[in-house]
């Protein structure tokens, strides 16, 4: 809960938590810190992203394969028995649906038609759980665009179901090998390449990470789940506004994404959930809000794990989206600010709510999103409270991994 002298003083100091300063700063975090090599590049994007964005044609061509292609808008479903286990009304705006099974297609179908009205002729990502990455070769096998998808060797092994996806839509999935061989591993190759092809590549980052524009351009892309909760909650309940909205968090798209329209709304608790691993003090986690020091990480300045003297410590989650060990400027300010509620969930917490929503609604969630679900046991909620649950991805491609559980 924000207390009211916070709010006061956060009313004075922002505008709005919305959308960064022209810097790219969310208060104190955000920017673009890059090497010299993508300056032009970076420069061209934060120069020319807005007016692209919402260009008639853009916006024509957006919400049309938006509609027609992903499948939106996805449903808002009332969750009547975990509802009666909670005493509490929750809904679950299921982002499962979209075609490739999470969130992460709004993104990068925007992003394509913008790489496209750039001129750039070949697409590279990064990928963790493998969604991203998915819904990256998929945008490129639409658009015909070859697509590089750089992800970690560890989450190639866990992941296996989205790497046959990704090459079966005709992308070139690289192994990065380095560190912990996950998503901030693979992070830093994409850097790389673009690094090495200024000129005709568009990297596509999947979350609200990097240098400005990227953090704001992800967020807009997917606050198209925040506008479809805000118009299905008032056809549902008479109003626009929950009390609550939960969303897992690792870099934080879905959650950037499902808060964007309440960002401003101070009523409503944005709750964001966060990888504890084998516990937050455990060495072994990704609880970044906790953990975590301002610093620099892949082009932007947020709150990043890391030693005193600066080098980045390596997460861990059972959970390949949330292994990560930073969280985008966007959630950094409002963990720091407190609009933001943090909270963090272990493994066996997350597994054990993957299994129970699974028998409780008949939807399988991934592990990413079951640590949304595991949040509700440290929340108190009431009767009269509404509550959306982000339901960012399907449970597929955790399949193997459930398995060994069971």
């Amino acid at each position: 809960m924000i207390s009211e002298a916070t709010l006061e003083v956060k009313e004075t100091v922002y505008e709005s938590f919305q959308n960064p300063n022209a810097q790219g700063y969310y208060g104190k975090f955000g920017g673009a810190y890059i090497p010299e090599m993508l300056h032009r590049n970076v420069e061209e994007l934060k120069a020319k992203y807005l007016e692209i964005m919402y260009e008639d044609s853009f916006q024509e061509e957006f919400q049309q394969l938006l509609t027609d292609y992903v499948g939106r808008p996805t449903p808002l479903f009332y969750a009547e028995r975990l509802s009666e286990e909670f005493n509490t009304n929750i809904y679950l705006k299921r982002e499962d649906l979209c075609h490739t099974g999470a969130h992460k297609i709004n993104n990068t179908i925007g992003q394509i038609l913008l790489a496209r009205r750039l001129g750039k002729t070949r697409i590279i990502a990064e990928t963790g759980a493998g969604q991203h990455g998915v819904a990256t070769a998929t945008v490129c096998a639409l658009k015909g665009m070859e697509c590089i998808v750089y992800m970690g060797e560890k989450d190639i092994e866990r992941q296996a179901p989205n790497v046959a996806r990704m090459r079966m839509l005709g992308a070139t999935v690289i192994p990065a090998t380095s560190g912990s061989k996950t998503l901030k591993d693979a992070t830093n190759e994409a850097i790389r390449d673009w690094i090495n092809n200024p000129n005709d590549t568009h990297y596509i980052i999947g979350s609200v990470v990097g240098p400005h524009p990227y953090p704001d351009m992800v967020a807009r892309f997917q606050s198209v789940i925040s506008k479809e909760i805000r118009a299905q909650l008032l056809e549902k309940t008479g109003s626009e506004l929950p009390t609550h909205v939960i969303a897992c968090v690792g870099g934080g798209s879905n959650a950037a994404g499902a808060f964007y329209h309440f960002l401003d709304e101070l009523s409503v608790q944005l709750v964001a959930v966060e990888a504890a691993g084998h516990g937050v003090n455990s060495g072994m986690s990704a609880a970044t809000s906790q953990l975590g020091k301002p610093g620099v990480l892949h082009g932007s300045k947020s709150l990043v794990m890391q030693t005193e003297d600066g080098q980045v410590v390596e997460p861990h989650s059972i959970s390949a989206g949330l292994d990560y060990p930073g969280i985008g400027p966007m959630h950094a300010n409002l963990y720091k600010s407190g609009r933001g509620t943090f909270l963090s969930v272990t493994d066996d917490d997350a597994l054990a709510a993957a299994f129970h929503v699974s028998k409780t609604e008949g939807i399988i969630p991934a592990l990413e999103t079951a640590h949304a679900f595991s949040a509700l046991h440290q929340m108190q909620l009431t009767p009269k409270d509404t509550v959306v649950i982000c339901l960012s991805g399907r449970g597929d491609k955790d399949l193997a991994t459930y398995m060994k559980v069971m």
